[in-house]
């Protein structure tokens, strides 16, 4: 039979950065794919196809949705 430890195994040990915890975005991941820089964002014909696309379901800046005179959908709900 063997013993169960008891209490945090992690007691004392420095906490992950929060850097390391934090997962990427869609729209992070789409422009790291492309390989842009926050000033060639409005330039981007690609990522803007992709944000027409997306807006409504994930996050786009939204500096860059009016640099693009782009509207998202307020409500979705999906309610009548």
């Amino acid at each position: 039979m063997t013993i169960r430890k008891r209490g945090n195994p992690n007691w004392g040990r420095p906490m992950p950065s929060a850097q390391a915890l934090a997962t990427a975005t869609a729209f992070e991941m789409q422009v790291r794919q492309l390989e842009l820089t926050v000033e060639s964002y409005v330039l981007s014909a690609e990522l803007r196809d992709w944000c027409e696309r997306n807006r409504n379901r994930f996050y786009i800046p939204e500096w860059l949705l009016k640099a693009w005179n782009m509207s998202v959908n307020s409500d979705l709900t999906g309610a009548a």
